[in-house]
């Protein structure tokens, strides 16, 4: 603890975000480059060094985080980035995207600001890139055994990357052109630049990892016939069957789910086309849904020169702080957050409808309507309780040429074979079952990430890519020394 009084004596300060009128007339990321350096250490001097450190739990990963705080509040970034490094494969990955539920943990955080936890760890990630503590770190023998790894998203990244160090001969088959899965084309630019995708996919292929793009296993490649060439199978294809809208005029063109509209966006980033051919730009847009993958399509319609936009979230708006009572600390507290997209929203006023930024709250939509040629015109909404029962004399209706549907995942789909021909057993809830050792109902065959678990965030996504690893390790070997986070069967703190 390098300044046991910086809780007491240093306000909090975050990352500050580039100005609005700024960031939305490009799609780099939202915030002041350079100008986190300055301010972190000392936020890592409020690091309280609590003797029992609850943002581990909060934290799947288990990161050492009082540990690398005070090493950042002395300068000593080499150490910070072996520290973070031992138990998180990505940190610029989760330092960008992750909602921070290790900050609703932090002990500081029961009666003040909590530690800027996540500015933290990717200033390390960063640093240890531009300073070099990042290189490869390919196996010192190989083991003479293979391994198939299904999907390059987090969970499937992390678990190839540690199984490769482990000595394992490892391929990652992935359905898309390019690696990274949701990180690649439903991540927009905007929150993550994707150099720092390609800086740590190199990294990967110097250590021995190989890649297979454009590879669909169960139709370009059957699944069986993958088994039967490897040693072992991991699945970590994520939670792909989005959910539907049943409500009249679906059948309406223009209404597209958010993973269709965010992949096409982000091609053009990557400079595969000029426009997006579903384009927010002069439409008013309505998007349903009121979570981040919500936010994220708020974020790119603005950016794409939207006519309006509007966000509908079936919940109430939350309070400011958290409610004690029913979401105690150190649970992650479901409360009023203001997303860059949003603050976007808000400063640009994209949503006359809505009261701040963007918002809709306690909003369910009833149905569609549209012109003479089938296309979307109108999305009518009432307002609802808490039981999401309509109230009476609230209905309205919204302009709406573009309607997102942003309304999560069920598990994975199940169009492309794969499931079915490895005979898997599923789970009611639509995921893959899994034994407590990652193991599913076809022998050498894992399962890891959304695709069991149901849709997640992206550091429980990385620690089951870490914990499958070792448990296919101890298939291979007999004995494992790679680190296992969490069990199949943990959950997040709640209530």
């Amino acid at each position: 603890m390098a300044d046991p009084k910086g809780f007491m004596t240093t306000p909090r300060e975050e990352w500050p975000r580039r100005p609005v009128e700024e960031r939305v007339r490009d799609w780099d990321e939202v915030y002041v480059p350079g100008a986190l350096l300055p301010i972190v250490t000392k936020q890592a001097d409020r690091c309280m060094d609590c003797g029992v450190p609850f943002c581990h739990d909060a934290c799947p990963l288990g990161n050492l985080i009082p540990e690398w705080n005070d090493l950042v509040s002395r300068d000593d970034w080499r150490a910070a980035a072996d520290r973070l490094h031992a138990t998180n494969n990505f940190p610029e990955f989760t330092g960008r995207l992750c909602p921070a539920p290790c900050e609703a943990g932090c002990v500081l955080a029961i009666n003040q600001p909590a530690v800027t936890i996540k500015n933290v760890e990717v200033a390390i990630a960063d640093r240890a890139w531009s300073d070099g503590f990042a290189p490869p770190r390919p196996p010192d023998r190989l083991s003479g055994r293979t391994v198939a790894v299904i999907g390059s998203g987090p969970t499937g990244l992390a678990a190839a990357q540690q199984l490769t160090r482990a000595g394992h001969t490892v391929a990652v088959y992935e359905r898309d052109d390019r690696l990274g899965g949701l990180m690649r084309y439903g991540i927009p630019e905007f929150k993550m630049e994707k150099r720092h995708l390609e800086r740590r996919l190199e990294q990967m292929r110097a250590e021995g990892t190989k890649f297979r793009t454009s590879t669909t296993v169960g139709r370009d490649i059957g699944a069986a016939g993958l088994r039967a060439r490897y040693d072992a199978v991991v699945i970590a294809t994520g939670a792909t069957a989005w959910r539907e809208l049943d409500v009249p005029g679906r059948e309406l063109t223009g209404i597209h789910q958010a993973m269709e509209y965010l992949p096409l966006a982000n091609r053009v980033c990557e400079g595969d086309m000029a426009a997006s051919p579903l384009s927010a730009a002069g439409k008013h847009v309505v998007i349903v849904g009121g979570g981040d993958t919500g936010a994220d399509c708020l974020g790119t319609a603005v950016r794409e020169g939207a006519a309006s936009v509007t966000q509908l979230d079936i919940y109430a708006q939350p309070d400011a702080e958290r409610d004690e009572d029913a979401e105690p600390w150190p649970t992650y507290p479901k409360i009023y957050r203001l997303s860059a997209a949003h603050e976007e929203a808000r400063d640009l006023e994209t949503a006359p409808a809505a009261h701040a930024d963007a918002r809709l709250f306690a909003a369910s939509t009833l149905h569609f309507e549209g012109d003479r040629d089938g296309h979307v015109r109108s999305l009518h909404l009432v307002e609802v309780d808490a039981e999401r029962r309509p109230l009476d004399g609230s209905e309205r209706s919204l302009p709406a040429d573009l309607v997102l549907l942003a309304l999560g995942f069920s598990g994975p789909g199940r169009e492309d074979g794969l499931i079915d021909q490895l005979g898997l057993a599923m789970a009611p809830r639509g995921t893959i079952t899994r034994d407590a050792d990652f193991a599913t109902s076809a022998r050498g065959v894992f399962v890891a990430g959304d695709a069991a678990r149901g849709q997640s965030l992206i550091v429980w996504a990385i620690a089951e890519g870490r914990a499958v690893a070792a448990a296919v390790d101890r298939y291979l070997t007999g004995s494992s020394q790679l680190p296992a986070p969490i069990g199949p069967y943990d959950r997040p703190m709640t209530v």
